[in-house]
């Protein structure tokens, strides 16, 4: 059996658990502070909060032990009975391994229990010693984005150990429909259209205007809708169109194949999203710990699979940038993802805890 836990912040963890739970041979159990997802039908295991401490007090508590760990404030009872329910579950429960999507804390606790942990491999700087830690005890590292993108730096013990699956999205088993992809500018620019073989879905109107879909993730924002309206009003012949958290999409697999460019955060699920959707894309990065998203944002432009840039640009920049992501197109998402990343990644689990479940057997044979 094999634990996953589950970061509070933001969508894309939960998301990712569900997309390669569906692909396991192996019972999983969530673990998280969070409630299920509707339609989880496995076992949930939800644990206490642990930053129910008040602001004012949190500096006072020491959250970082001396910038050992990332989050432990002293004296919190919400962390106290969270390992509490962690330690009781891996005793009564003995699994196989567990996954840890994200917590330095959470997987120093369970490899403490002589568990062995996957922990999943973040974008961004991270050589502090609280990820140095989980790093080097995790079993394998689990990357939701290709090698290219962020690894080539890491130490051989890490690469050694990573299992860069690619993005992985909940549109991986869909195919792209046909449509309509604008090739130089506006006034004498040329409409093109790309096919894929086994496309489906209605094909996009010829003489509809050119649609900027701008998706906001969960774990908040830092630009304005001032300064989306300035971009808007910088781009005439281009309907803009918001989803998020306050305007969520009533089915976003359709608002990404009509969108001619997608504006998106720098979020790892929004970004396998809109690559299993092939869209041209301007990745935005909002303001993260360890800087994740600007090294995503970064990595997208090196590969030059889409547009990437470190924060909200100037309003005048826009319309140059619309047209860059247009002439990038959006086929170079292949180098992305693959479609595969969620089975590709469960595979990998369901052979790394077989392993270890014949392993603990010759264990208690033995003893």
């Amino acid at each position: 059996m094999i634990g996953w836990y589950v970061h509070h912040q933001g969508l894309g963890h939960l998301t990712r658990l569900q997309a390669v739970a569906e692909h396991l041979r192996s019972p999983v159990t969530g673990l998280s502070s969070l409630p299920p997802p509707d339609g989880w039908t496995s076992e949930w295991l939800q644990l206490d909060r642990d930053d129910r401490m008040p602001a004012c007090e949190v500096a006072r508590a020491d959250p970082r032990a001396g910038d050992v760990l990332h989050w432990v404030p002293l004296h919190d009872v919400g962390l106290a009975r969270r390992a509490a329910a962690l330690t009781e579950w891996v005793t009564r429960m003995r699994p196989s391994l567990v996954v840890v999507d994200v917590s330095v804390e959470v997987a120093t606790l369970v490899r403490l229990c002589g568990v062995p942990v996957v922990v999943l491999a973040m974008p961004g700087e991270r050589t502090d010693r609280a990820h140095v830690l989980a790093y080097d005890l995790a079993e394998a590292l689990l990357a939701p984005w290709p090698e290219a993108a962020h690894a080539t730096a890491w130490p051989a013990s890490w690469r050694d150990k990573l299992w860069a699956v690619g993005g992985i999205s909940r549109f991986d088993d869909r195919v792209p429909a046909r449509r309509r992809t604008s090739l130089g500018s506006p006034a004498g620019g040329i409409e093109a259209w790309v096919d894929s073989p086994t496309a489906a879905g209605p094909e996009p109107d010829e003489t509809s205007p050119r649609r900027v879909l701008v998706l906001w993730g969960g774990g908040g924002r830092s630009t304005s809708a001032v300064e989306v309206a300035a971009a808007r009003a910088a781009t005439p012949g281009w309907e803009w169109v918001e989803r998020g958290p306050g305007s969520p999409s009533p089915d976003l697999w359709a608002d990404l194949e009509s969108a001619d460019v997608v504006v998106t955060h720098g979020g790892q699920n929004a970004v396998a999203e809109v690559a299993a959707a092939r869209r041209p894309a301007v990745v935005v990065a909002q303001p993260r710990p360890f800087d994740e998203q600007v090294a995503t944002a970064a990595a997208v432009d090196r590969l030059g699979v889409a547009v990437g840039v470190p924060a909200w640009p100037l309003a005048s920049a826009w319309p140059g940038l619309l047209e860059q992501a247009l002439d990038r197109g959006g086929e170079g998402w292949r180098q992305w993802s693959t479609g595969h990343g969620a089975p590709y990644a469960a595979a990998r689990l369901d052979e790394l805890a077989d392993r270890h479940h014949r392993r603990g057997g010759d264990m208690r044979t033995a003893s």
